[in-house]
């Protein structure tokens, strides 16, 4: 549980190309977070799943085709959905920072937004409060502009070394958020993974190849009932 938070920012040490263009917001916070491609529309008779999130999702310290979003596309594709994935993470990002960039990823397409975020606002020690009022800006910014899509979000925890208060606040943010804004609540993005060495990279935190299999395997098993009753298989 030591390593429970779960990593927002990016401490892990991957490739050469990982490591110059990705913040590190564990070690240095004031870094700031790097901007993926706007989401492009989707090919006639597809539709498209956004991933908005942190290093966590960007898959900091991977390849970029083994992060957990491309995983869940190669399960899309395997299952017969005619959906294409976009990852959208941004290493260092905090819920702060997903306000800031929120207008510019809702320029682009996507039937399905799944939403992580608030690991490195953790990490900062950030009142829960202010992340609770982040996460409900966010979400009521979405509604508005994209009503039709289906919002998804994933439950995140705080380290044990802010005391039990904090951390019991910080989860308690997400099942409250998700009824009041009437979306899916995801269970914990680390479930099985957090503070396990084997699966983990060298900063302990952002899962290694291993890990990332079953954080996809296990977003997959939540994620495919929203799908399903999103769009029908071919």
């Amino acid at each position: 549980m030591a390593l429970i938070a779960l990593a927002a920012c990016g401490t892990a040490r991957g490739s050469d190309k990982s490591r110059d263009s990705s913040a590190v917001a564990a070690s240095h916070p004031e870094s700031k977070p790097t901007t993926p491609a706007a989401p492009a529309a989707a090919p006639a008779g597809r539709r498209t799943v956004l991933f908005v999130g942190t290093s966590l999702t960007a898959g900091l310290g991977l390849e970029p085709d083994s992060a957990f979003p491309m995983l869940i596309q190669r399960k899309l594709d395997s299952a017969g959905f005619a959906f294409d994935v976009v990852n959208a993470g941004v290493s260092g990002e905090t819920s702060s920072g997903l306000i800031d960039r929120l207008d510019w990823l809702l320029r682009g397409q996507f039937d399905v937004m799944v939403l992580e975020t608030g690991a490195n606002d953790g990490l900062r020690g950030i009142p829960p409060a202010t992340l609770k009022l982040n996460l409900e800006r966010a979400l009521a910014r979405i509604k508005a502009k994209r009503p039709d899509a289906r919002v998804i979000l994933v439950q995140m925890e705080a380290l044990p070394n802010l005391g039990p208060k904090y951390a019991r606040e910080f989860h308690e943010v997400y099942p409250d958020v998700a009824r009041s804004a009437g979306v899916v609540l995801l269970p914990f993005l680390l479930n099985d993974v957090a503070g396990k060495r084997e699966l983990n990279q060298g900063d302990g935190v952002h899962p290694n190849y291993a890990g990332e299999r079953i954080v996809a395997n296990n977003l997959w098993r939540a994620l495919k009932p929203v799908l399903d009753s999103t769009a029908s298989p071919r």
